[in-house]
């Protein structure tokens, strides 16, 4: 009986252990509920509580970014004078939502139209119909007939927007020149700004006016901001030349965006379509550098389009300067002398057929370009008088016969190829070969002459040229015989004219070189026009490329006219540390011997020292520099002009000259060549030598200056200047925008 009741009132192990588990379980339970509760209620707070405030902040992240244009970089002379700058204007800019609508711009245009003036007169034809039509939606579409709707809807072929497409030209079609003069003065100018407003992309700041923005009207929009929404007063910017080179290139404006040829290719790398480019020779070569870095910003738009946030993405650069080898003094020299040369010689007999002289002048040792002029005549139809133009571009663009110019090639070809030797001697006679004239040289018409390689030159023998290309065609001279000389011999010469740079590109750092015209499969009588430079022809950059190998001891270097590229001016004093110095760039040594080369460099300088030099009279007399060069006279036909010319198709002649100095340590190669000089063979002027001389001496003078005035040297403070020329080109005016 005891064991009874204390078995009643004690548990045994397992009952503890269930009873236990159970109470756990239950917490356990209990705990989940909770949690599982507390899940339930902030889920149902946050989706019921804070949905529409969560979903407008998913809303309100669409991001777009937006470009702002910088200014453009600078471009300056060798020394620190501007060339090329920017000036601020005030301006005039609306940027666009993606939620604007027509009738808000709208709205926006009329408000501007009270407040600025803006000229209608880029107003076009298209955009009148469409502006009538914006502004008279339902008449101008009621004067489509059901009939012809029905046409078009019914076309299953073509998509939707194309039907439209095809609706609102018909619309176009009806709309009457009665209906356009309707139009007020007024509308047109909110036309004018209409147009300006809607051309751009949405966030886009698109410039409504620009440059003739008077204070009056900048302070009347400035202070009706917020009632004119999207619009904005800033700063924009003009780019403006202080130098007639064509070589500087020029830009777009904004008004004409970047070209169309060319408007893929720029919206690839960011721009936008209104945004200025370089669209010729230094502007548009060095494009990527003088563009700069735009600023990026993202705009923070809820689900209605409306800006919420700006947010800064990338900060703007502006971009950076150049620095050219361009010398300004020595370029508005060069450009006064050659201008006068043109004039003279057009005003004077014979001239029917000439037009143009060009200049270059450039160190021999890293090829920059120091000067290069192209000058062109025309007659003024107003007052009957000529006017020079600038041609520039000709430098490395026009191509010519240069004549004997190219003599010292010819004879380094022969002594690569065998053809000649250092000091040989060859008779000048005429050269009679069957069934053809007599072929002479000018200064020997009929006797039997004795010449060397350097009186070849110093004279200007043809028929030394010709018995060394008759020989570099494996032929031997007979008189009254055959010319029997392998024509590929002209390709031994080109390929040796190549090392010099003639017949091939020189490598300059401007775009749309030409290399000059090698006719193919030429007889024998070709080849030997070819070696006395009247068959292929060349530029004058090429010639002064090549005079310059010859100066330098047999280095070809690519001519340059960018020196250096520096950061903008941080106070526009002085230039900005330099980002890139532009190094020399040789492109070949020549296969000549260093023996081989200095012959020709004593020829050279016999030809203005010697008595009977062909440059004698012009060079004789340097005072405190000694020179060496070469005179060139071409016969050719005049084929520049319209066929109905009196004189296309007829004989002239062309004159050259090539040079540098100082002989024993060159500083300077130079170039000159005035095309269709004469149109009589007998009576040649030679402003070629004059011209050579002329800018000789200055250089020199210029130099002997500046060391006198401690100017000597390279601008090494980075000090700027003001331009000297005086001349002010603004953006468009070039091209009569």
């Amino acid at each position: 009986m005891n064991r009874r009741r204390r078995s009643s009132k004690q548990e045994t192990p397992k009952q503890k252990l269930r009873k236990n588990t159970a109470f756990r379980m239950n917490v356990l339970f209990f705990t989940i509920f909770l949690l599982f509760s507390a899940l339930v209620l902030r889920l149902g707070y946050l989706q019921i509580v804070k949905g529409e405030d969560y979903k407008r902040v998913i809303e309100r992240t669409e991001e777009i970014s937006v470009n702002t244009s910088v200014p453009r970089g600078r471009i300056y002379d060798r020394n620190g004078e501007i060339l090329v700058g920017n000036d601020p204007k005030r301006a005039i800019t609306y940027t666009k939502k993606q939620s604007t609508k027509t009738d808000e711009m709208l709205d926006v245009a009329r408000g501007l139209a009270a407040l600025i003036k803006k000229d209608p007169e880029d107003v076009t034809m298209r955009d009148k119909k469409d502006f009538w039509i914006l502004l008279n939606k339902d008449e101008a579409y009621d004067r489509v007939s059901d009939k012809e709707k029905k046409a078009i809807n019914s076309d299953d072929t073509k998509t939707k927007t194309e039907r439209q497409r095809e609706l609102d030209t018909l619309v176009r079609e009806k709309i009457t020149e009665e209906d356009l003069n309707s139009l007020t003065g007024e509308e047109l100018e909110v036309l004018a700004i209409y147009r300006e407003m809607t051309s751009g992309y949405n966030y886009s700041p698109q410039i409504i006016k620009s440059g003739d923005v008077t204070p009056e009207e900048y302070a009347r929009v400035s202070e009706r901001l917020h009632e004119l929404p999207g619009v904005n007063t800033t700063t924009d910017w003009e780019r403006v030349k202080n130098s007639e080179m064509a070589i500087l290139g020029s830009t777009t404006t904004p008004k004409t965006g970047i070209p169309s040829e060319k408007l893929n290719y720029y919206l690839a790398r960011g721009y936008s379509r209104n945004d200025r480019v370089g669209r010729s020779f230094i502007e548009e070569q060095y494009e990527s550098v003088l563009q700069g870095q735009k600023t990026i910003a993202k705009n923070i738009t809820d689900k209605s389009g409306n800006v919420i946030e700006t947010v800064p993405v990338q900060e703007g650069q502006p971009g950076k300067d150049l620095v050219l080898s361009i010398d300004s003094e020595l370029q508005k020299k060069a450009e006064e002398v050659v201008s006068r040369h043109v004039l003279s010689i057009k005003n004077g007999p014979n001239s029917q057929a000439f037009d143009r002289i060009f200049f270059v002048m450039m160190d021999p040792n890293n090829g920059e370009i120091l000067s290069m002029v192209g000058k062109q005549v025309y007659r003024d139809k107003e007052t009957g008088k000529y006017e020079v133009y600038d041609r520039t571009f000709g430098t490395f663009q026009d191509v010519y016969e240069a004549g004997s110019t190219v003599k010292m090639a010819t004879i380094l070809a022969g002594y690569e190829h065998g053809a000649a030797t250092v000091g040989q001697t060859m008779i000048d006679e005429p050269l009679y070969f069957r069934g053809t004239k007599p072929k002479r040289t000018l200064f020997n018409q009929y006797g039997r002459v004795p010449v060397n390689d350097l009186t070849a030159i110093t004279r200007s023998s043809n028929v030394y040229m010709w018995k060394i290309a008759i020989a570099l065609g494996g032929g031997t001279y007979v008189r009254n015989g055959p010319l029997a000389i392998d024509t590929k011999a002209i390709n031994l010469f080109r390929d040796s004219f190549a090392g010099f740079g003639l017949g091939v590109k020189t490598g300059i750092d401007l775009p749309s070189e030409a290399t000059g015209q090698s006719p193919p499969n030429p007889d024998a009588n070709k080849i030997l026009d070819f070696a006395i430079g009247q068959y292929d022809t060349y530029t004058t950059m090429q010639l002064a490329q090549y005079v310059a190998t010859i100066a330098n001891g047999g280095y070809r270097v690519a001519p340059r006219v960018v020196k250096e590229i520096r950061e903008p001016s941080p106070d526009g004093k002085t230039l900005g540390p330099i980002a890139t110095e532009v190094p020399a760039k040789y492109l070949n040594r020549v296969d000549n011997s260093d023996g081989q080369i200095d012959r020709m460099k004593e020829a050279m300088y016999s030809v203005y020292y010697n008595p009977r030099g062909t440059a004698y009279s012009t060079f004789k007399d340097t005072k405190g520099y000694k020179a060496a060069g070469k005179t060139g006279t071409a016969q050719r036909y005049y084929y520049e002009a319209d066929r109905k010319d009196p004189w296309f198709g007829k004989a002239t002649v062309n004159v050259s000259h090539v040079g540098f100095a100082p002989y024993d340590d060159p500083e300077i190669a130079y170039a000159v060549l005035a095309p269709n000089i004469s149109t009589n063979p007998s009576v040649i002027p030679h402003p070629n030598n004059e011209i050579a001389r002329e800018m000789t001496d200055f250089y020199f003078e210029l130099k002997k200056e500046r060391i006198k005035s401690g100017e000597a040297g390279p601008n090494t403070e980075g000090t700027l200047k003001e331009s000297s020329d005086g001349t002010v080109i603004r953006e468009g005016e070039e091209e009569g925008e």
